[in-house]
């Protein structure tokens, strides 16, 4: 017994030391990271000598997680897509801390920290933003602000065919863009509300603009060669617009406002043109053979072209539409060429500018308005052609004639439009480029344009938008759709880079593609309308969702 006593004391010393190893075995095990752990463990043991979280430890601990936070917060995502970076990275991190520092950042979710704004953008359009929603489907318009042009004007007018301010797009162009769009919709209006209305009666007053800075001056005519049977008439008098040769296809305008002019840097006049809407309309479309284009010859274009064979040529149902007189009606082209003469010599010794803008049809007849005021107006003020959803207008001739004209060609265009593409051969503009760059395909191009009567191509600058891109149309919309007009400017408010996402502090609103492309909204914003317009009850939320709605007044359509 004595023994065994005489030994407690040693073993007792041995037992300290085992409990005093246990205890710092459990400190080891506690991450520095987590400070709730470290209190937690020091409050379990009974020894206070090896506690090793203190206040001023945990205090320390959380400025280092601030630290870290920030500094992640501040790393640029360009690395991400850097492989030779994130190889060094890599290659550091593990030398240095093994997979420590990996398993921490794994932990933080690095993407949902850097794909923040991304996901804000997405969250901004989603219709479960009610308010957003309400806001874009109220009647209240709301206006984006309009930067002094100045002496900048010609930049946006075209001088230097738009270079450096189409992707990412310009928020002055954009709105500029959109403004000229909106003065096709007033022809397509004022058209629509009186389509019957004879030659004599049809006056300026029935135009409609949005924008009260400018006034019609006069309107403009089109007349179709081609002749229908009188018993046509006779079948079906109500419809007797459909089948008349001539019809109102749009108007001159000019600005009448001092602080607008002051604003532009110019007194700026428009000529808009609405597309087809007849049936002698639709059949000059299909006429899509190349025709010389009137009053030139090979002799008149040696000097333009590198091809001295090479002539001008343009579709014919277009020249039809445009060179065609009808009695007392004079033709398109001397119509505007008349006017423009008188509003020269009305506002002689200002600074002018001619803009040219027009939709389908109106597009392609607007290029033709744009190369006849170059030659036959002597000192024409600068000629820009704001084109939506055009097609193709002439040959590869036409289109070095435009160009030698100085005559600027903006061409909007839905990628998912097919009425872009056509009438001619279905090859891709970069292709033509690309040939036409060397010199075995540009004598092979040269040759398919001397001798096929579908050598057609495009002129101009292009602005790329894509019905795919918008959150609000649905992806597969169809060909009506993604040729409309209220969808182009609906895409261009919204557009602000090939490789950006839709805008999401877009301004426009939504009531007017609403009512003529309900089918092609996505359905989840459909019902969230709906819901949003019974709430509100701001107007007739059958007339507003119906396609088939009366033509709302152009004082209701959206603003940019």
């Amino acid at each position: 017994m004595q023994t065994i006593n005489s030994a407690l004391p040693s073993n007792m010393n041995n037992l300290s030391v085992f409990n005093t190893r246990r205890a710092t075995f459990q400190c080891c095990g506690i991450s520095r990271l987590n400070p709730a752990t470290a209190v937690a463990s020091s409050q379990s043991t009974t020894y206070k000598p090896i506690t090793i979280a203190s206040s001023s430890d945990t205090a320390r601990t959380r400025t280092h997680l601030s630290n870290l936070e920030k500094l992640l917060q501040k790393t640029e995502p360009i690395v991400l897509n850097n492989p030779t970076n994130k190889a060094a990275d890599s290659s550091a991190a593990g030398e240095s801390r093994g997979h420590t520092r990996g398993n921490i950042l794994e932990g933080l979710s690095l993407p949902g920290i850097w794909s923040a704004g991304a996901k804000k953008s997405a969250d901004e359009m989603s219709p479960r933003h009610l308010n957003r929603l309400q806001r874009l489907l109220s009647k209240s318009q709301e206006y984006s602000p309009r930067d002094n042009l100045g002496s900048r004007w010609r930049d946006y007018h075209g001088r230097n065919d738009w270079a450096g301010m189409l992707d990412p797009l310009d928020a002055n162009l954009r709105r500029e863009v959109i403004r000229y769009g909106e003065f096709v919709q007033a022809a397509y209006h004022a058209f629509n509300s009186h389509p019957a209305t004879s030659v004599d009666s049809q006056s300026t007053q029935d135009v409609t603009l949005r924008d009260k800075s400018y006034k019609v001056t006069k309107s403009l005519y089109a007349t179709s060669s081609i002749g229908l049977p009188k018993w046509i008439d006779e079948v079906a008098p109500d419809l007797g617009w459909m089948t008349q040769r001539s019809s109102w296809i749009g108007y001159v305008a000019v600005c009448d406002d001092k602080r607008e002019i002051a604003r532009m840097g110019r007194r700026d006049i428009v000529i808009a043109l609405r597309g087809t809407s007849t049936c002698l309309e639709w059949a000059e479309n299909l006429r899509d053979v190349l025709v010389p284009l009137s009053g030139t010859t090979n002799d008149d274009n040696n000097d333009n072209n590198n091809n001295e064979t090479a002539q001008p040529k343009v579709e014919c149902g277009f020249s039809s539409l445009f060179t065609t007189p009808n009695g007392d009606v004079p033709s398109l082209a001397n119509s505007v060429v008349q006017e423009i003469r008188r509003l020269m010599d009305l506002y002689k010794g200002e600074t002018l500018s001619i803009s040219v803008t027009g939709h389908s049809l109106g597009a392609a007849l607007a290029v033709l308005v744009g190369d006849e005021l170059s030659t036959s107006v002597s000192d024409v003020p600068p000629v820009a052609v704001y084109s939506f959803g055009g097609p193709r207008v002439g040959n590869r001739a036409f289109a070095n004639r435009i160009n030698s004209n100085n005559v600027k060609v903006l061409r909007i265009v839905n990628a998912q439009d097919v009425i872009t593409r056509v009438p001619g051969m279905f090859v891709s503009e970069e292709l033509d480029h690309k040939l036409q760059s060397t010199a075995l395909g540009g004598r092979v191009l040269d040759m398919i344009d001397n001798t096929m009567p579908w050598a057609y191509t495009h002129v101009g600058a292009e602005l790329r938008v894509d019905t795919k891109m918008s959150p609000y149309l649905k992806p597969n919309a169809d060909v009506a759709c993604c040729h409309d007009l209220e969808a182009y400017l609906h895409l261009v408010d919204g557009f602000m880079a090939s490789d950006s996402p839709f805008r999401s502090n877009a301004k426009r609103s939504l009531l007017k593609l609403l009512s003529e492309q309900g089918a092609n909204v996505k359905k989840l914003y459909v019902s969230k309308a709906k819901s949003s317009l019974m709430k509100t009850k701001s107007f007739d939320l059958e007339g507003a969702m119906n396609p088939l709605m009366r033509a709302p007044s152009f004082n209701e359509s959206c603003a940019q």
